[in-house]
């Protein structure tokens, strides 16, 4: 079910890059990979990062939404989002994402109740950075976050926040062996004017 889920992602990004006659290169430079890892998440046979997601949306100025359901959102006013009913974003590997806007058009900013899996293998590891534009505010709900912001590194616990600029390289472990839980809100670059502002 997951695998199917994947290729339908992918082939909505390939359509929207095809039909707007984006080439590979760009999108690759949009997504911040070379063209061939590019082309490899956009045939489905590599995971999906939300940074690719988020990145991918943007550059096809539509709402994430769009690209993970083949739908538009279409409440204007309010959305609630009951306990357990956000729309799950589960990776092949790695963190879940379950949005809490997600029937919420024309969205300003992202709002994620995110789990980082504890990974006693990654403690050790360098971090993974990613980077888009837009801003980031991150709430520790639960369990120990190790968060990389390019050369600085932070521990963060339950109660703990930080807001930062995601352009500059950021990443994030669950530490402290167990899972963190945290809530993510991602704020679209205010200098963006696509469909989503």
């Amino acid at each position: 079910m997951q695998e199917q889920k994947l290729q339908e992602i992918a082939m909505r990004i390939r359509t929207l890059r095809e039909i707007m006659e984006i080439p590979v290169a760009e999108m690759a430079q949009q997504t911040g990979l070379s063209a061939e890892e590019y082309l490899a998440a956009e045939d489905g046979k590599s995971d999906f990062t939300f940074t690719f997601l988020y990145n991918c949306a943007q550059a096809f100025g539509v709402d994430i939404i769009e690209l993970l359901t083949g739908e538009a959102p279409h409440l204007s006013f309010y959305s609630i989002v009951r306990k357990g009913e956000g729309l799950s974003i589960n990776r092949r590997a790695g963190f879940t994402y379950n949005h809490l806007a997600y029937r919420f058009s024309r969205k300003i900013a992202e709002p994620f109740l995110v789990t980082a899996p504890f990974s006693q293998e990654e403690q050790e590891k360098p971090i993974h950075l990613s980077q888009h534009d837009g801003q980031e505010f991150d709430f520790v709900l639960s369990g120990q976050l190790k968060v990389q912001m390019e050369d600085h590194t932070e521990y963060m616990g339950p109660g703990d926040a930080i807001y930062y600029d995601s352009g500059h390289a950021h990443g994030m472990i669950a530490t402290g062996g167990e899972d963190c839980v945290f809530l993510a809100v991602v704020m679209k670059d205010e200098n963006d004017k696509g469909e989503n502002d």
